[in-house]
């Protein structure tokens, strides 16, 4: 029992960080109708962005802050330079644009540090608490309250402000949006804006508890484009579920079947859903008339 509830534990907290890159594919998706392959590398990036600007001597605050003002110009670029000259064509080019920036982003990056990994150290000179039989890890301590906060702020933005209502406005219908007189190309390169931060805050997040690496972006990525299908595409409550989800199930599946196939796990599950519900936990079956 000691030992389900410390993976339990840790399941979260992993899990905590797929639903945050889950729900930067979700809000892309839903935004543009578009998945964004590159969301993973925006993780990574972040991560790099902050053990640079930590090597030059900036205080870990100031590096976070940095870190993210980063990932918020990333954003902004990626849209103008990936989605935005496409944004008439079918969704095909621009997924197959968005792989290309996925690979371009990874191989600069690899080109500027080399393929060794980094270190970064947590935010918490304490390393953990213990809370009865189980050991809470401050870093995964703080994944997981970014996490909740990040809902609560997420629910509280979409339904409460106008802001808003007028990104649901777009996602839902881009051509109405436009007659209503929302600016559907500034909605849109405020959700990139916002997916890129959320992305990013994912790899800064996770960089302790992992090593910083290349690799780090296209595995937090696929798990979490797991999620995202297991929870409902285009569903923000599924993209949460599903990452918290996948998270648990290849926590235990590494502590009581096998480590070396952690990662096989969660696409396990995946193929589970796609068998028997293709539309995910919340996703409703769409009939269509031919």
């Amino acid at each position: 029992m000691d030992l389900a509830l410390q993976l339990l534990f840790t399941g979260i907290g992993i899990g905590a960080v797929y639903a945050l890159v889950a729900l930067g594919f979700v809000l892309i998706f839903r935004a543009t109708n578009v998945v964004n392959f590159a969301q993973g590398e925006f993780s990574m990036v972040a991560a790099y962005l902050m053990v640079v600007a930590v090597e030059a001597g900036l205080p870990y605050w100031a590096a976070f802050i940095v870190a993210l003002l980063g990932m918020a110009l990333l954003g902004v670029v990626f849209n103008l330079g990936v989605y935005y000259p496409l944004r008439h064509r079918t969704y095909l080019p621009v997924i197959i644009a968005t792989i290309g920036a996925s690979i371009l982003l990874a191989n600069s990056v690899l080109a500027i540090y080399g393929p060794q990994p980094q270190v970064l150290e947590g935010w918490f000179e304490t390393p953990g608490i213990q809370v009865g039989p189980v050991y809470l890890d401050s870093q995964y301590l703080l994944i997981i309250c970014v996490t909740i906060c990040l809902v609560i702020f997420n629910f509280w933005f979409f339904e409460k402000t106008l802001l808003g209502k007028k990104l649901q406005a777009t996602s839902q219908d881009k051509e109405m949006a436009s007659l209503l007189g929302i600016s559907v190309s500034t909605m849109i390169m405020i959700t990139f804006i916002y997916s890129a931060v959320l992305g990013g805050l994912a790899g800064i997040l996770v960089a302790p508890v992992l090593f910083v690496s290349i690799q780090m972006g296209s595995t937090i990525a696929l798990k979490a484009f797991a999620a995202t299908i297991i929870g409902g595409f285009g569903d923000v409550a599924g993209a949460i579920i599903g990452g918290l989800a996948l998270g648990v199930i290849e926590t235990f599946g590494a502590a009581y079947i096998s480590v070396p196939y952690k990662d096989g796990f969660a696409f396990l599950v995946l193929v589970a859903f796609l068998i028997f519900r293709p539309q995910g936990i919340f996703g409703e079956r769409v009939a269509e008339k031919a």
